[in-house]
């Protein structure tokens, strides 16, 4: 009687009969079988309420063979008075003819009873088509539903899409609404929790797997196709349908959110629930299973976007609307991204390579990622090229001082030329050329270039004529000396005047 009438209620909600088929794991056919009376008494979905009571009356009377189900005992007298019709049949029964025996697959093993605090059961259900006040926009509604099945509380979160991120945060509000924390989590085998259904060993997306160790939880997903093996999550989602959604109006999801909430607390929590002796679940969970849960973490739990990149030829991934560098020899490799509001975190092989500062949108480049020989040219800032110059000498340092002492962008390059100079003609003649361009008044890239090509930077100084820069008609003192000693007494009147301290008596 019960299973009948949990299949009048889910089809008087709207649900098909292929869906109910499914959710109940029973055949089609047993379900048309049912409701075939109700049909051809003209109920259809969607009529006048109905109640548990009246499906019961009204189910006695097409199925009285229902009300019955002692087990009666049949004697050898009582067989004896059909002794005629047997013979007759023995004759004519072969193994062909007779009813087919049950198979294996049809043995149904009962579950068995869940242990408050223990279990609970995850699933999305469509709730149906809601049209956004403040756009315009029509969008699809599921709900995330988590049913602790010993007692059946439930908590309720209507979302607008199914990806993981949406899978990840309506855990969290549900752990925070039952002020703990399940021991196992029974989800369905979405992709949002796991990656490769198994029977034995489901793979778990790390998104699902971090939520699951930071809480405690064992993750242990149905088996595809099995809706058995959460009946407690399934059963209650016409229920959903019909009592919170249908004939209310939301303005935002915000808003659908929190309606939720207080429906499960105040509708749902407080229902006369049959399998509970008619107590309302909330009342019992909160005297029972709430002290048997898993107490919260101390730390919240930090909302994290797992996704998968591949490493471009410029060391980049794109991840969102946002492009972050990568180590360059992780070119043309697959790895797994972890984001979050503050962080984002690269990882190949299961350890770290990299990790960035979050960015809405745009990019993110750390110049180390290049191989140092693509990156050189942008490496070599004022800093280094002061710290290259003094390696070589200190006629270099002076060079490179002298070029970044007035706009040192600017003249960076030209800072870098000279250094640059380095690799073809080494360190000892880079310092000789930048002596002698010191010394010939223009310390200049051009110059000191032009110098180690010309391989001059060993040529003696050229010698000063002593004149001190005087004009090209008054001459040294050589050229002096040189035309006194051709010309009697000159030289002898020059000295006499350098010893009794008349220096003009050179030029007198």
């Amino acid at each position: 009687m019960v299973d009948i009438t949990e299949i009048y209620v889910h089809w008087y909600a709207g649900r098909s009969k292929s869906e109910l088929a499914v959710s109940l794991g029973l055949d089609r056919k047993t379900v048309r079988k049912y409701l075939a009376p109700a049909e051809a008494a003209g109920l259809a979905p969607g009529g006048p309420p109905m109640g548990e009571a009246d499906w019961n009356k009204l189910i006695r009377g097409w199925f009285p063979e229902l009300l019955n189900t002692r087990l009666r005992q049949v004697t050898w007298s009582e067989i004896d008075r059909h002794r005629d019709f047997i013979e007759g049949l023995l004759g004519t029964v072969t193994v062909s003819t007779m009813p087919e025996a049950p198979r294996r697959s049809q043995v149904t093993v009962l579950r068995d009873e869940v242990e408050p605090g223990e279990e609970a059961q995850i699933d999305y259900g469509f709730l149906g088509q809601w049209i956004n006040p403040r756009t315009g926009k029509r969008h699809r509604i599921w709900a995330f539903v988590m049913v602790l099945p010993c007692l059946r509380h439930m908590f309720v979160r209507p979302v607008l899409h199914l990806h993981q991120h949406a899978w990840t945060e309506a855990h969290v509000a549900a752990f925070r609404y039952f002020g703990g924390v399940p021991r196992r989590l029974v989800p369905d085998n979405l992709k949002t929790g796991v990656d490769k259904p198994d029977l034995y060993d489901p793979k778990i997306n790390k998104a699902y797997a971090e939520l699951a160790t930071h809480y405690g939880a064992l993750v242990d997903p149905a088996r595809a196709l099995k809706p058995k093996d959460k009946p407690r999550v399934e059963r209650p989602m016409p229920y959903i349908r019909d009592s919170f959604w249908r004939g209310r109006e939301f303005i935002s999801i915000e808003h659908m959110q929190a309606e939720a909430i207080t429906w499960a607390q105040t509708v749902a929590g407080r229902r006369p629930c049959r399998p509970l002796d008619g107590a309302a679940p909330i009342t019992v969970f909160e005297a029972i299973e709430a002290a048997e849960l898993l107490p919260l973490p101390p730390t919240p739990f930090v909302l994290a976007r797992w996704s998968t990149a591949t490493v471009g030829p410029d060391i980049h991934i794109k991840v969102g609307r946002t492009l972050y560098s990568v180590p360059w020899k992780l070119i043309g490799r697959r790895v797994d991204v972890r984001s979050t509001a503050t962080m984002m975190q690269v990882f190949h092989d299961g350890q770290l390579v990299k990790t960035h500062a979050a960015l809405e949108q745009g990019k993110r480049t750390d110049k180390s990622d290049y191989p140092p020989e693509k990156i050189a040219f942008q490496m070599r800032t004022p800093i280094w090229c002061r710290s290259q110059s003094s390696e070589v000498g200190d006629a270099c340092r002076e060079v490179v001082d002298q070029l970044l002492e007035v706009n040192a962008l600017y003249r960076l390059r030209a800072a870098q030329g000279v250094l640059g100079l380095r690799k073809k003609y080494g360190d000892t003649r880079l310092e000789a050329a930048c002596i002698r361009a010191i010394v010939v008044g223009d310390p200049s890239y051009r110059t000191i270039k032009g110098i180690l090509i010309a391989g001059t930077e060993a040529d003696p100084e050229p010698e000063t004529s002593g004149d001190a820069g005087a004009a090209a008609f008054l001459h040294g003192p050589q050229q002096l000396f040189a035309s006194a000693a051709t010309t009697p007494g000159i030289a002898d009147e020059f000295r006499d005047d350098q010893v009794h301290g008349d220096p003009e008596g050179s030029i007198r």
